[in-house]
Parts: structure tokens; sequence; C-alpha cells
């Protein structure tokens, strides 16, 4: 599997999976593009790590729920690289636990921006670059399948809302020769459990997978980039499961 060549813009690869899937991108040869909202110090070592490797990055800060560092972002790649060939978006996250009695439309609303408004935004910005060939890979979440844990229902409809939107875009793109894909991880160790996941739960739901264990960032960057890559060349529309046999579809 070699992307050698291609051009991939990481959007919310600043840390955990994000910053996985851009080193296993370079890795196999991509040029890649970082955009990161609060991780400064990881996203910048990610480059680090990249060069190190003989490969090409950079890091760039970028709210993604903002038309104007959308459009920044994607012309940034365009002059750093020339094109762009793959578009990852790992960006978004869950933002607080809470029940709806207590859920405000404020919250509500930034929820629904940074999973699924900054997806629309980044693709309908990227698209036009693309040609026959190139790949975007999104990010939905088990949630989206059984509703997430207590205080989530927010996060789990933004969620759900990605894996249709992943579908469509199959759709609408795959004339084109443009592939769309999902994934949905289930517990895996990042700072997104440890923020809102209390420890006894993730020993629990990782006592409750088939290989009895939660899953790491580079073992999910690892699918990112076969579904990046012309290896699933005949992969279109579907939201993948990486979770350990905690749910089978």
């Amino acid at each position: 599997m070699t992307m050698k060549g291609k051009v991939a813009i990481v959007a919310g690869g600043g840390r955990d999976i994000g910053r996985a899937s851009a080193i296993e991108l370079a890795s196999k040869g991509a040029n890649v593009v970082i955009t990161y909202h609060s991780s400064a110090e990881t996203a910048e070592s990610a480059v680090k790590e990249i060069e190190a490797l003989g490969g090409k990055a950079i890091a760039l800060k970028a709210d993604l729920t903002s038309v104007t560092d959308v459009k920044k972002t994607v012309d940034a790649t365009l002059e750093a690289f020339g094109k762009i060939d793959v578009l990852v978006h790992v960006s978004g996250g869950l933002l607080a636990r809470v029940t709806i009695d207590e859920m405000s439309t404020e919250h509500w609303d930034n929820v629904m921006d940074v999973n699924l408004k900054s997806l629309f935004m980044m693709c309908n910005a990227v698209i036009p670059h693309l040609s026959a060939g190139s790949a975007i890979v999104t990010f939905s979440s088990q949630a989206a399948r059984d509703g997430g844990g207590p205080g989530s229902v927010a996060y789990a409809a933004s969620k759900g809302a990605v894996t249709s939107f992943t579908r469509g875009l199959a759709k609408e793109l795959g004339p084109k020769g443009i592939r769309v894909n999902s994934l949905c991880p289930g517990m895996i160790s990042t700072g997104f459990h440890d923020t809102f996941t209390k420890d006894a739960v993730r020993t629990a739901v990782a006592g409750m997978t088939a290989l009895k264990r939660e899953g790491t960032s580079e073992e999910v960057a690892k699918l990112v980039g076969f579904l990046a890559s012309d290896d699933a060349s005949y992969m279109t529309g579907n939201n993948v499961d990486i979770n350990a046999g905690l749910v089978f579809s």
C-alpha cells in the first residue's frame, strides 16, 4: 500500500487518532497537512516525526467551524503541495455530557457545529480540488449505532448524521471516481475517554469486547490508511466498525 506523491489533509490531526493517522499516511508516502485547534505541541511534534521519516508535512491552527479558517486550510494546502487527494476528517468531540433536560440550544448547536458542520464545510471546500481516485475518510462513532453513553444524545445524533452524510456523499461523488467512507470507533484509548469516561466504565466496556482490551490510535490509523489508499478502490459508502467485537454489524 503506497500513497507516494499524494496530498492528504488530516482535519483534527493534532492528537490521538488524528495524529496517528497523519503519521500513518506520511509513512505510506503522502504529503500531509495537519489542522489542530488547541494541540499545537503534539501537532508540531507530528510534523517533526514525519520529517524524520523523510516525509513532508505542515501544521495549521484552524477552527473548522469557521468558513474563513476552512478556506485558509485549503489555500495553504494548495500553496504548499499544489493539489489535494485525500481528506481525513477526525475533527469533533463530545464537548460535555449533558442530559436532554439540562441541554441548552447553545450546547446542541456547538456539538453539531464541531462534528457535522465542520465536516460539511471541509468537504464543500475540498471537493472542487479532488479528482478521480481521491478519497474522503470521515469519523462517525459506535455512538451513532447505540446512542452513546449517559449525556451524549447530541453527540450520538451528530455522529448518526455523519453516517448518513457519508452514505449520501458516496452516492454523489461515486460517478466522479471519488470514494467516501467512515470509521466507527469503539473504546479507543484516547484523550476523549480520559476526559469523558470513568475508568471503571472503560474497564467494563473493554472487558465486554471479544479481544478484552481497549484499542489504540495507531490501530485506528491503520484502517484510515487503508480506506484512503487505492487498496480500498472498490469501497465507498461504508461505515466500518473498529471496536474489537463489542458490536457486530
